[in-house]
């Protein structure tokens, strides 16, 4: 009885997507490409977060996550013995000037109220204590929250380091798809969706469970990729904090424990959002038809 009640509200088509490769930003892209968002019009995904205890579910309408983007150099000079620099062209040199001079990126010409963020991560050079190398390989990830200062970071970020390196005699060549890894857009959730993500997290949770203002936060997602080619897009957080449990660390650390009874909550989330919004989407075409 409870199986034929669900078909009777069951107003549209539901996809769900197991996407591979998200760790490395490669998975949503290639889903998009084999055509499996074809025709959706909208997308909702989200993730567990111990900033949250189980129970609790949040989010925030606009910007949530950070567009991201990774970088590779390698600045070549001309090595030698380190007791005679002036027989050498020293790119160690020069790439600890580009180290510096990146961080005046953000906070020189970047708009204070728009956070972003230059990170050099990686600094290789020679392998001996008396000997100046030949290339010094530097690498680090930037982040922002608006699409056209991601690409104005990416394109002064190379020129800095181009720049930079020549000043030192040096040549530079910049990847920014060291590893595989794409550029990923930043997560922005429809307003629309927001409000009806709201809605049914109240109903679901209750109010004093929904957090609908979360700050923004640096991390991103390759769920963007679904979100540039969806016409409407929400992504969430579904809380796990549990002391008792033990779950209190943060994604990515080896002491990372998902509190499993958090799972009910996103499982009942996901599926509301989307039965929900089918049968507004059909009520909505019911009243049209009736004007």
């Amino acid at each position: 009885m409870i199986h034929k009640l669900a078909l009777s509200l069951w107003q549209g088509t539901v996809i769900l997507l197991f996407q591979p490769g998200e760790e490395v930003g490669t998975g949503a892209k290639k889903m998009v490409e084999a055509g499996v968002v074809n025709n959706v019009e909208a997308i909702f995904g989200f993730h567990v977060t111990v900033i949250l205890p189980t129970g609790v579910v949040g989010s925030r309408a606009g910007p949530l996550l950070a567009g991201c983007g990774f970088f590779e150099a390698v600045i070549t000079g001309k090595g030698g013995h380190a007791a005679i620099p002036q027989s050498s062209v020293d790119p160690v040199v020069a790439a600890s000037s580009v180290v510096l001079a990146l961080q005046n990126l953000v906070s020189r010409e970047a708009d204070p109220l728009d956070s972003q963020v230059v990170t050099v991560t990686r600094f290789r050079g020679g392998g001996a204590f008396n000997v100046i190398p030949d290339s010094v390989t530097i690498g680090g990830t930037f982040r922002c929250f608006s699409n056209d200062g991601f690409m104005r970071l990416k394109r002064r970020i190379e020129e800095v380091i181009v720049a930079q390196s020549a000043v030192h005699r040096c040549a530079a060549a910049v990847d920014f798809h060291a590893g595989g890894r794409p550029l990923l857009a930043p997560t922005i959730n429809s307003p629309a969706l927001h409000a009806h993500f709201e809605d049914v997290a109240t109903e679901m949770v209750g109010a004093g469970g929904v957090r609908g203002a979360m700050e923004p936060c640096m991390g991103s997602e390759d769920f963007a990729a679904f979100s540039e080619a969806v016409p409407g897009s929400h992504f969430y957080f579904v809380g796990i904090r549990n002391e008792a449990a033990g779950s209190v660390h943060v994604a990515h650390s080896p002491h990372f424990l998902v509190d499993e009874g958090a799972l009910p909550y996103g499982a009942a989330m996901h599926a509301s959002l989307a039965m929900t919004y089918l049968q507004r989407q059909r009520g909505r075409v019911d009243s049209h038809e009736e004007l």
